[in-house]
């Protein structure tokens, strides 16, 4: 007989036994995911993401060993790359095994958490510590991880024996996509798992769906300034390059590149998005401020902390520790949008200007 799955009377999603296990290990899988994210945003800003010229999904585990791998492997960097040539004609092997290290450990990141998340799932599945609705939530994270890998690769490829010196920029931002969707899905699943919601009116749950629209957009053009280091470009602000629409935000024809291939266009459109994020997330908090929930508040304080540390990064051209930083809570902002979407999903009708208190009160039976 295979393993029964039983859940928790009311909630199907919640296993009978070892939910805090699960819990446990969700959040695991998140916090490693978040460091993966940083460790791909030094890697990217060191413009170390080349120095890996193939793709080994298991021998790439082991590094150079001794002098004639690194010579081979900085010869393949050299012979492979228009990054070399045209950015580090002058570089040595020891500036080679700098970026080689970034890459390597982003990489081997990637592979530490495919392990952690595949083991325990299967002897969560093999012991009943899942249930029926729980386990194809699973089962899809665990392909979107394996999935992540290939797009990482395709990623790398568009920099290999092209002309280019740096990753497509928009097969950066669908790689940073899939990563936020991951991070996304496990901290969804351990919200699942854990306590249960409070009804609050309709209008909050819209209201926080729009604000997670908003947010994953912004991070999505961030990753398309970033790969076109946008934010090295223009450093002035309120204005860019003086103007508040710069002019070569149509400079590149067909018009459709600008949105992907234009740093004037991409952190234009990063700037007006942020502008939106945080001039929404503070009205939410304010209109919602009766439903007692906290996560309206929450995020336009985070909403508002990511608009001023973006600002300071940009005057700075973007130095590595500022936008390490930046992403960093970049990522936090979505995952309190995720958190608020989460906890606004039970509805009812109720009128916004009566404290929800007041409504639970007068509800209640006499």
């Amino acid at each position: 007989m295979g393993p029964t799955y039983a859940s928790v009377p009311g909630r199907p999603m919640i296993p009978a036994k070892g939910a805090g296990l699960l819990r446990a290990w969700l959040l695991v899988v998140a916090a490693m995911v978040y460091a993966m994210i940083l460790v791909g945003g030094a890697t990217r800003l060191t413009d170390s993401g080349l120095s890996i010229t193939e793709w080994k999904p298991l021998l790439g585990a082991f590094p150079p060993m001794n002098a004639a791998d690194w010579n081979s492997a900085f010869a393949e960097y050299r012979s492979m790359t228009a990054q070399y040539h045209q950015l580090n004609p002058h570089m040595t092997l020891a500036g080679f095994q700098g970026i080689y290290w970034w890459e390597w450990s982003h990489r081997e990141l990637g592979r530490s958490i495919g392990i952690v998340f595949a083991l325990p799932l299967l002897v969560f599945w093999l012991t009943g510590r899942t249930t029926k609705k729980l386990l194809p939530h699973l089962l899809i994270l665990f392909a979107l991880g394996g999935l992540q890998g290939l797009v990482g690769w395709w990623m790398v490829s568009s920099g290999v024996e092209t002309s280019l010196t740096s990753v497509a920029p928009y097969r950066l931002m669908t790689h940073f996509g899939l990563a936020l969707l991951i991070i996304s899905y496990s901290f969804w699943l351990w919200l699942e798992l854990g306590a249960g919601r409070r009804p609050v009116s309709r209008q909050a749950s819209g209201w926080a769906l729009a604000l997670l629209v908003v947010a994953g957009l912004q991070m999505m053009l961030g990753a398309l300034v970033a790969g076109l280091d946008a934010g090295r470009t223009y450093t002035d602000w309120p204005l860019m390059a003086g103007r508040i629409v710069p002019e070569a935000i149509w400079g590149l024809t067909p018009w459709w590149r600008n949105f992907i291939e234009n740093d004037a266009t991409t952190q234009f459109l990063h700037r007006m998005n942020a502008y939106l994020l945080l001039g929404l997330g503070i009205w939410s908090a304010w209109r919602f401020r009766w439903e007692n929930l906290g996560g309206f508040g929450l995020l336009a304080g985070l909403a508002t902390a990511q608009a001023t540390l973006g600002i300071v990064t940009l005057l700075n051209a973007a130095p590595l520790d500022l936008s390490l930083a930046h992403q960093a809570l970049g990522a936090a902002v979505l995952l309190a949008a995720v958190r608020l979407c989460w906890a606004t999903r039970t509805t009812v009708n109720r009128p916004l200007e009566t404290p929800a208190a007041d409504v639970d009160k007068a509800a209640a039976p006499l």
